[in-house]
């Protein structure tokens, strides 16, 4: 039934891709849902237990409705190689400190990032034709200018 679902979703795609799914046995084809989860102030996990440290989606799952998953990790390894760095040559003893202090700088770009794509998923999956029409042709046109809508997107890099 999955392959048969598999094939229908990609019926006009390259007949390459159409062939991997025929000659993949049918235990292989799987599917499962995408989730997130959103970070609370003072109830969510913190990012880091002594030692151990979690970065992207293993912290903040996100849905890929602003396609910033993969770009939260990626700006997560870099913080945290900064924080690394700089605990590291101070004095090994504050690599503790160091991944708390990575938790708390992610923490006010994760936590409204992983709600925005909960939210712009949510309204872009309703149904009802008379709510889309609203939502295509009065919401999306007043609020969304393009400058805003990608301020997702901005992140200082600073030098490692």
């Amino acid at each position: 039934m999955l392959k048969k679902q598999a094939k229908e979703l990609v019926r006009n795609w390259p007949s390459e891709l159409l062939s991997i799914i025929d000659l993949s046995p049918d235990d292989t084809i799987i599917r499962t849902p995408l989730v997130d989860r959103w970070l609370w102030p003072a109830i969510s996990p913190s990012a880091s237990d002594g030692k151990v440290v979690l970065v992207g989606d293993a912290w903040h799952p996100m849905t890929p409705n602003l396609g910033q998953g993969a770009c939260c990790a990626l700006e997560d390894a870099v913080v945290l190689a900064r924080k690394l760095a700089n605990a590291i040559k101070s004095e090994p003893a504050s690599v503790e400190s160091a991944l708390r202090s990575y938790g708390s700088e992610r923490w006010p770009r994760i936590f409204p990032l992983t709600i925005r794509a909960n939210i712009v998923g949510s309204a872009l999956q309703w149904e009802n034709p008379v709510v889309c029409s609203v939502r295509n042709n009065v919401i999306i046109p007043k609020i969304v200018r393009l400058g805003p809508l990608l301020e997702h997107t901005n992140f200082e890099c600073e030098p490692l």
